[in-house]
């Protein structure tokens, strides 16, 4: 019997909510699933602009400057989420529930007192859309010893996976992520480094535009190969995994440190496209050295001058976007998030510990009752 999910996301990017209404055919956990609408919705400039600074390692002005973001994240996701079904034609009835990631503000797996922290009351979403909601899915996989990230690996294998060729999945947001996918064997997945996160970011600061569209900023610069190697010295790239990151880990504070303070924006632009395709490639080297084909998504398989790069980083490796196989790049994620509510409702754990390194499987998020 089929049934209808809707999954909303927004990621370190924080560029926009994307939902994604899904269809999925039987109840069985790797049952057919197919994207029957999605959108991208824009957040308001000014909240945007404060969730970034708290995704950097801002503070909150107060307890109740939190609590008033919480609520306002949540209202934009409702709002996301009815958008969506307004466009598709579809009674927020026929939805038998909706997986909300949040917006993380902060995410701390290490250390004494681990944790992560995404925004987004899922009470309220329930409460505006009149939809059963899921949300909170990564802090019972952290409370479990695991890093609560990546959590969409067993998606991209339902989807994805091969029994022809080892493959992995690249999701280029905010923070690149990989997915490995061999012929034969376990799944596993993991942060591979910065992405977008620190693109847009010093695109933002030196032209002004949110993003660097089509890498135009990049591919005016040239690479310094001496600031590249600066970069890849942080001791992160060189941790096994699991392991996992976010924009407090990766920000343009943590750039400047590592500039000699003359160079051209250009080729800093130039040097930081490079840096991510350097640690994928190293990442995917020294994990799956035999695969065969990258299958990108997120917001980086616009810039072809990443992909370019990547491609030339990896000569035996087919790169090409996930849109070759039938799967969105820009509404995969948001897809994984209405799979997991799903996951969720049947009582099947979510996580994989191979991937997050949690003690064990952990049936995630928390439900809110329509």
């Amino acid at each position: 019997m089929a049934s209808l999910y809707l999954g909303l996301i927004s990621g370190t990017s924080a560029d926009g909510i994307d939902a994604a209404l899904v269809r999925f055919d039987g109840d069985a956990p790797h049952a057919p699933c197919t994207l029957v609408h999605g959108r991208t919705c824009r957040w308001q400039p000014a909240l945007r602009a404060r969730l970034l600074a708290l995704g950097q390692g801002g503070d909150c002005a107060s307890l109740d400057e939190f609590g008033a973001l919480d609520v306002q994240v949540a209202t934009a996701f409702a709002e996301a989420a009815l958008a969506l079904l307004a466009e598709a034609g579809v009674a927020a009835a026929q939805v038998r529930a909706l997986g909300s990631h949040g917006q993380t503000v902060r995410h701390r797996p290490g250390g004494p007192h681990p944790f992560t922290l995404q925004l987004g009351d899922g009470h309220l979403i329930a409460e505006r859309t009149g939809i059963t909601t899921v949300s909170d899915f990564r802090r019972r996989d952290v409370a479990a010893g695991g890093h609560g990230a990546p959590l969409l690996p067993a998606l991209h294998a339902a989807l994805l996976h091969s029994p022809a060729e080892s493959r992995a999945v690249l999701n280029l947001g905010g923070i690149a992520n990989l997915t490995l996918l061999p012929r034969a064997g376990t799944v596993r997945g993991f942060d591979s480094g910065p992405a977008n996160a620190l693109l847009d970011a010093w695109c933002a600061r030196h032209t002004g535009a949110a993003y660097d569209a089509g890498g135009a900023f990049a591919a005016a610069g040239a690479v310094d190969a001496a600031l590249l190697q600066r970069l890849l010295d942080e001791p992160w790239f060189a941790q096994p995994p699991p392991k996992s990151s976010g924009r407090e880990q990766f920000h343009l504070d943590w750039v400047a440190a590592r500039l000699r303070g003359d160079e051209a924006p250009a080729d800093v632009q130039a040097t930081l496209l490079e840096l991510t395709a350097a640690s994928v490639a190293e990442a995917l080297h020294a994990t799956q050295p035999d695969t065969r084909r990258l299958l990108v998504c997120g917001g980086g398989v616009h810039n072809p001058v990443l992909l370019r790069r990547l491609a030339a980083r990896l000569p035996d490796v087919v790169v090409e976007s996930t849109a070759a196989h039938g799967v969105d790049p820009d509404l995969v994620e948001a897809m994984g998030f209405a799979w997991l509510a799903r996951e969720t409702l049947a009582g099947r754990p979510g996580n994989l510990p191979a991937v997050t390194g949690a003690r064990g499987p952990r049936v995630l998020g928390a439900i809110h009752h329509a």
